[in-house]
């Protein structure tokens, strides 16, 4: 299966997509958009900024488990990695943002 960005409505009637590798698991979600134009745009903002190795950011969370966040060029989070146990984990998930960010499919399930 390719990688995917897989564009959802929310319960509440807002938009957001997650970033899914070849094997269907997600590695980045993004916030929630109140119009799907914005939420297309934040796809498109992931496909121009996911190769450069600036715009991540790795982080720790309280609980010690590790992530990352993708920044546009104006620093704003364009996207959220899942939690993983281990450094390297992070790592390899950014390398997989970077691999198939720029490339990934649009997959809409919003109609």
């Amino acid at each position: 299966m390719p990688a995917q960005y897989v564009l959802k409505k929310s319960t509440n009637n807002q938009f957001y997509f997650n970033l899914t590798a070849e094997n269907n698991e997600p590695i980045l979600h993004s916030e929630q958009y109140v119009s799907k134009s914005g939420a297309l745009n934040g796809i498109e903002s992931v496909k121009e900024n996911s190769s450069n190795d600036a715009r991540y950011e790795k982080r720790t969370s309280s609980n010690g488990q590790f992530y990352f966040v993708l920044k546009a060029a104006n620093h704003q989070i364009i996207g959220t990695s899942e939690m993983y146990k281990s450094e390297r984990s992070r790592d390899d998930g950014i390398e997989a943002v970077k691999r198939v960010g720029p490339t990934a499919v649009l997959s809409d399930q919003t109609e």
